[in-house]
């Protein structure tokens, strides 16, 4: 099953690191938080990626050509040619493609470019920017459940996101903006779509969070994994330092796989 990663924004909000690198390659525990974010799923079993890239995406593909130079131990032995040696290879199960979608393409048309390299079932979504302990395999077990075509996990962090109507099954009655003291569920990515939701894609210019996650709601073919354990974005510096120090300290919630 393919897992998709939108990572292709300027990442304006945190200019202090974005005007430098990708908002995605931004260190946390000295590792980017894709990387984080990637081993998430991969812990659950989740191991072929399709990355959005945009914005400075040569930083992407050059950060997975030297991964294990990034992750190993190394000899650079001039008196030989050169020769690189690498010890104690740390490889990771994963398949990674990672697809240059534009500079200003919103993140509709991201999906849309590069639907050529999904398969005609359900693909994992999510963005680039955000961390959780989200069960994956009970959230594609959901999916697969209620017979819709997409699925969004809903958090409940508070203000400043896009704000869920949602019924007591699950279903999601309307997709929409919420002022900043509004309190509720948010959609915190980390989706499951169907194909199908490719065809309310018109191009480049379509923002997924606008016409078809709001078309899909009011059709009723959105759903909502309610995830009450923890979950947080990067948006600002605050932010990054807030998940550094929950690494520093040991009580990093999203990295299961260190245990």
């Amino acid at each position: 099953m393919k897992t998709v990663i939108l990572a292709g924004g300027y990442g304006t909000r945190i200019s202090e690191e974005s005007q430098f690198k990708p908002k995605p390659m931004i260190e946390i525990g000295g590792m980017p938080i894709l990387w984080h974010i990637m081993k998430s799923y991969s812990y659950h079993g989740f191991n072929d990626f399709i990355i959005c890239a945009g914005y400075k995406q040569h930083v992407i593909k050059e950060w997975f050509a030297d991964y294990a130079l990034h992750t190993s131990d190394v000899t650079f032995d001039f008196s030989d040619n050169g020769k690189i040696y690498v010890h104690e290879r740390h490889a990771e199960p994963w398949k990674v493609t990672i697809v240059n979608t534009g500079l200003d393409t919103m993140t509709g048309g991201r999906v849309k470019r590069i639907q050529r390299f999904l398969d005609d079932e359900p693909f994992m979504l999510t963005y680039g920017d955000g961390v959780c302990d989200v069960n994956m395999n009970e959230l594609l077990e959901f999916h697969n459940s209620h017979g819709k075509n997409a699925t969004i996990t809903a958090v409940e962090p508070g203000g400043r996101f896009g704000v869920l109507d949602i019924e007591f099954n699950g279903s999601i009655n309307n997709f929409g903006e919420k002022k900043k003291e509004d309190g509720g569920w948010i959609n915190g990515g980390y989706m499951v779509m169907n194909p199908d939701v490719l065809e309310l894609i018109d191009g480049d210019s379509t923002v997924l969070e606008k016409e078809p996650l709001e078309r899909l709601a009011a059709t009723g073919e959105l759903m909502a994994y309610k995830h009450d354990g923890f979950w947080q974005c990067m948006d600002t510096l605050r932010e990054k330092q807030l998940l550094d120090g929950l690494i520093a300290a040991n009580k990093a919630p999203w990295m299961k796989w260190q245990s």
